[in-house]
């Protein structure tokens, strides 16, 4: 019951941070009126539907960690978080998994067609960056760390990155895979941009290159854990929690951590895992939050 407990007011504090994300968002995105506004009405429909903001709230979490206030580094949240939308739109395309429902509405493409989606997704990736330097506005905010973050993030978001593991995902859709390769697929897809948060925050506070490094492996293990419990929820999710169809992995001939490891060593997995992220994060003070999402991670229905 403790646990539960926990689990609920960390929940709370979650949607308590989104809120003030969601107003940032608001803020440095275009005006839908702004001409074209066609365009600019599709990035602010996927980017402002909603959804718990996870990496903007661990770039903000980081951050405070190391002794910068929160608040300093919401541009950097933001960007990235448009970053996570633009991929959102695009993977829900008909070329890539096409799926109709995002977060409990209509996929932008369902919405605006999908060369306006298309369009979007691109325009978000390339606005991302425009916000992102704005941190270096900020009183006690280092332009040479806000250059670091854009090198780190754009590194991450790429073919080194994220659309790297999109596309091993893409060319083994339908082959029977290794577990290497479906490591590879998960660490990049879904694994960078959750390090590139953590990292982020981390280094516009100003941390040692010690604890920069700390927060990249455990941002991996994070990764790995919220990847492989989406692969679970894919089989055995509610559709009304999860705001999107179950069974689109089995329906697309994906491979997933139960289909490539089966059921019971995937969870076994998270167990490892959950307990490696903690044991990182246990030599800082104030960790409070950072073993909580591991425990949230961990146990997330939706």
């Amino acid at each position: 019951m403790e646990v539960l407990k926990r689990l609920d007011e960390f929940e709370k504090f979650l949607n308590q941070r989104a809120k003030m994300v969601d107003a940032a968002l608001d803020f440095y995105l275009p005006r839908e009126n702004d001409y074209p506004g066609k365009i600019h009405q599709a990035m602010r429909y996927s980017t402002l539907a909603g959804g718990k903001r996870l990496r903007p709230v661990m770039v903000m979490e980081s951050a405070k960690l190391f002794g910068l206030p929160f608040e300093k580094v919401l541009p950097t949240a933001c960007g990235i978080e448009m970053i996570h939308t633009y991929s959102l739109i695009h993977d829900d395309l008909p070329v890539m998994d096409n799926d109709d429902f995002r977060r409990g509405k209509p996929t932008c493409h369902r919405v605006f067609g999908d060369a306006v989606a298309l369009l979007a997704g691109d325009a978000l990736l390339t606005h991302a960056f425009s916000v992102i330097a704005r941190n270096s506005d900020i009183d006690g905010i280092s332009p040479l760390a806000v250059i670091d973050v854009i090198k780190r993030v754009s590194k991450d978001a790429g073919s080194n990155g994220m659309v790297g593991g999109q596309t091993v995902d893409i060319e083994s859709t339908g082959v029977s895979i290794d577990k290497e390769t479906l490591l590879y697929i998960d660490r990049h897809k879904t694994g960078c941009m959750i390090c590139a948060s953590l990292w982020s925050g981390a280094r516009l506070a100003e941390a040692p290159a010690q604890d920069l490094k700390v927060m990249d492996d455990y941002g991996e293990k994070i990764g790995l854990i919220f990847q492989i419990v989406d692969d679970i929820l894919d089989i055995n999710g509610d559709e009304k929690l999860l705001g999107k169809p179950t069974g689109s992995d089995v329906k697309n001939h994906k491979n997933t951590f139960p289909s490539v490891l089966g059921f019971q060593e995937s969870l076994e997995m998270v167990e490892k895992l959950s307990q490696e992220a903690k044991d990182l994060v246990s030599r800082f003070d104030n960790n409070e939050f950072f073993i909580q999402l591991v425990d949230f991670l961990q146990s997330r229905s939706y």
